[in-house]
């Protein structure tokens, strides 16, 4: 978003005198995203330094309640997982995110991976050797590395062998591993399955 320079110097005022970005972002009705680029180089007032300070502190409190809160809530709701939860779950993740003409799902998210890796085995009884994982990894990042990371994550022991597409350019901020492929071997009639599954949460949904 570009500045005038009325906007801009009334950022830098703000910054100097100890706003916080949120506070700048409210006060101009400018986006926080826009204000953080504009006061990266603006160094804050020494007589308000102590005040930002107080207000970074109180938005980490406030920020640790919400968070201890949320986690109660989620423990209410969410007590324990049966396997039909963890059917609907790997359901999910695959409407999301998984390729539609064979079972395979590609993601950065290692969370997300381990997670479908594991109900695919203990809900729906894939063994490990239908399982095959492959990396894409961008050119600057370590090969060795990524084939452990994901080795650690999948449960599937990766070595050269392993299929690795390197990707032209730089990660730019992107995982530092790379994204990992999972594959089901001959994993048609599991792919039905899991699509009629969807079929069926979409029965509750309603209608478009």
């Amino acid at each position: 978003m570009a500045l005038n320079k009325l906007t801009t110097k009334k950022i830098t005022h703000l910054r100097r005198r100890g706003r916080s970005i949120k506070e700048i972002s409210k006060i101009l009705n400018v986006s926080k995203s826009t204000v953080s680029r504009h006061v990266r180089a603006v160094s804050i007032l020494p007589a308000y330094k102590k005040r930002l300070l107080e207000r970074q502190n109180t938005s980490k409190e406030r920020f640790r309640r919400d968070l201890e809160e949320a986690k109660r809530r989620a423990e209410i709701k969410l007590p324990n997982l049966t396997q039909k939860d963890l059917v609907i779950v790997l359901s999910s993740i695959y409407w999301a995110e998984g390729n539609k003409k064979d079972l395979t799902l590609t993601n950065t998210d290692p969370e997300m991976i381990r997670t479908f890796i594991y109900i695919l085995k203990k809900v729906f009884y894939v063994s490990e050797e239908k399982i095959t994982i492959s990396l894409r990894i961008y050119e600057d990042l370590d090969k060795k590395k990524c084939l452990e990371f994901w080795s650690r994550v999948t449960g599937v022991k990766l070595s050269n062998k392993t299929t690795v597409s390197v990707l032209t350019g730089r990660k730019n901020g992107k995982l530092n591993y790379g994204m990992c492929r999972v594959r089901v071997k001959k994993g048609g009639k599991l792919l039905k399955e899991i699509f009629s599954i969807i079929s069926r949460i979409n029965l509750f949904t309603g209608p478009l």
